[in-house]
């Protein structure tokens, strides 16, 4: 899938690009660079954390503190670059795949893309940021190609785009959380056998609040579906199981600094209840497609990099199960602490995808 830029607004650089995911819990910055010959490098990575109720449901509620956040998070970096890539999450953008006639000028097509637009957008264009993408020729009719638009509400990408201004950047891609995170996905697809070719893929990305599956076949997406599960579940478990505050037992999560039986009374519990979840996202899949299997499971988001859940997805789905770690294959740069970050790389993978934007522009 080539780029999602969304409005005109965004100029396309391949100069150097900071990926930035702004998520409900965290900010994550990734910048990517090649080396001599043409290996990926991880220049520069940080992450930082938002308290509760700063974002809600991909909105900002609090603008100057998440702004805050993210200019400590670029200082903290130690990258000089302006250029961003951000993403919105696909709940706040409406994309449609269309057919149009091949040989089209791009104003031509312009043109078309508004007046189908028009079908498909609840709101009129004049509040919409409009973009679209040739993805290729339309299979079985050369004299057509499909055309992917994408469309979202102009305050919701000048919220993000402020939040970049905000903290000195430019912004200059504004993508799709889902689109981002295959990009990123594709790098490891592809060490699968058969560089993963008609493959079914179950992508899941375990988030805080809640975790998405996307089936993936040859870089087409045939099945999406987000549901209300996440690493907080864990939280309120410690928090209920040890009598704590939530704060309290988010933060002795973090540092690991919870009681000798955690891993048996309260760690494995919620290891099972997951895979649970992951399987009955599964199973939605297989009652509304002609599908019953799916190739490979794999696992990305903060709880993914827990120890032995990937044997524990498998023994529940009896597919097999990968974690995604997205830096894999890259060099990693001095300047990034390579002892945080293999216990973090599997919340990278959106940010990742963002900072790739800078090789597929």
């Amino acid at each position: 899938m080539e780029l999602i830029s969304l409005g005109s607004m965004f100029s396309r650089e391949p100069a150097p690009l900071l990926g930035i995911d702004v998520s409900s819990t965290t900010v994550k910055l990734v910048e990517l660079g090649r080396s001599r010959d043409g290996g990926l490098v991880l220049q520069h990575c940080a992450m930082d954390t938002l308290e509760r109720g700063w974002i809600n449901e991909g909105n900002i509620e609090k603008f100057d503190e998440v702004a805050e956040v993210l200019r400590r998070l670029v200082r903290k970096s130690g990258s000089k670059t302006k250029n961003v890539a951000l993403a919105l999450p696909g709940s706040a953008v409406i994309t449609k795949k269309i057919v149009l006639p091949a040989g089209l000028s791009d104003r031509e097509m312009e043109v078309q893309v508004e007046s189908e637009a028009t079908q498909y957008i609840p709101f009129p264009l004049a509040d919409v940021s409009l973009d679209f993408c040739v993805i290729g020729p339309t299979n079985n009719s050369p004299s057509y190609v499909d055309v992917l638009l994408a469309a979202s509400r102009k305050e919701k990408v000048s919220d993000r785009q402020g939040l970049a201004e905000a903290a000195g950047l430019t912004p200059v891609i504004m993508d799709v959380e889902s689109y981002a995170s295959r990009l990123a996905a594709s790098r490891v697809i592809e060490t699968l056998p058969n560089h993963g070719q008609d493959m079914l893929i179950a992508l899941f990305e375990v988030g805080s609040q809640t975790t998405s599956l996307q089936v993936i076949r040859n870089e087409d997406v045939i099945y999406e579906r987000d549901q209300m599960f996440g690493g907080v579940q864990l939280t309120n478990l410690i928090s209920r199981h040890y009598g704590m505050s939530f704060d309290e037992a988010d933060e002795k999560k973090k540092k690991g600094t919870l009681a000798a039986d955690y891993n048996e009374s309260v760690l494995r519990p919620f290891m099972e209840n997951l895979a649970q979840e992951l399987g009955r996202a599964l199973q939605f899949f297989f009652t509304s497609t002609p599908h019953n299997k799916v190739d490979h499971i794999l696992l990305s988001g903060g709880s993914a990099s827990l120890p032995g859940l990937t044997e524990i997805v498998s023994a529940q789905t009896s597919f097999p199960c990968k974690v995604i770690n997205p830096f894999d294959g890259m060099t990693i740069a001095p300047s990034v602490q390579a002892k945080q970050l293999a216990a973090e790389a599997t919340s990278y993978l959106v940010a990742t995808g963002l900072a790739l934007r800078r090789f597929s522009q």
